[in-house]
């Protein structure tokens, strides 16, 4: 099997049911800015927000999801954010309306994880290596 040139892992969709809460959750806890991205033709009632990215680089991104077709909450995929320090980004949190689920938490060698609840009922991690 050859061996793979990135990061195999190319996206990621976090449905929501209030973009512009959701958006406003995010930007405040990961200190980003999100941008529209146009959805695909096929879907009309889809409103999509980006997380930022590298063009061209070995990373991976995603985008905040509004549809009928999917709906957000518990249980479901897991998705990690990177951090310097996953305490800090956890620290805002509840201030911008969700919920610490569990507080930064040793993971053996690597590193350390929180995990929080967003304002759509989303489970997210948040890792870092300190």
């Amino acid at each position: 099997m050859a061996a793979l040139s990135k990061n195999p892992f190319t996206w990621v969709e976090i449905y929501v049911e209030d973009m512009s809460r959701a958006q406003k959750f995010y930007e405040t806890v990961l200190q980003i800015e999100m941008t529209p991205m146009q959805a695909p033709g096929e879907m009309d009632d889809l409103e999509m927000l980006c997380f930022p990215w590298a063009e061209g680089g070995i990373n991976s991104s995603g985008a905040l999801c509004k549809t009928s077709e999917m709906k957000p909450g518990t249980g479901g995929t897991l998705v990690y954010f990177a951090c310097e320090d996953c305490a800090i980004e956890a620290s805002r949190v509840e201030s911008a309306g969700g919920q610490v689920l569990q507080q930064k938490f040793q993971i053996g060698e690597h590193g350390f994880c929180a995990i929080v609840m967003d304002t759509e009922g989303n489970t997210v991690g948040l890792h870092s290596m300190n």
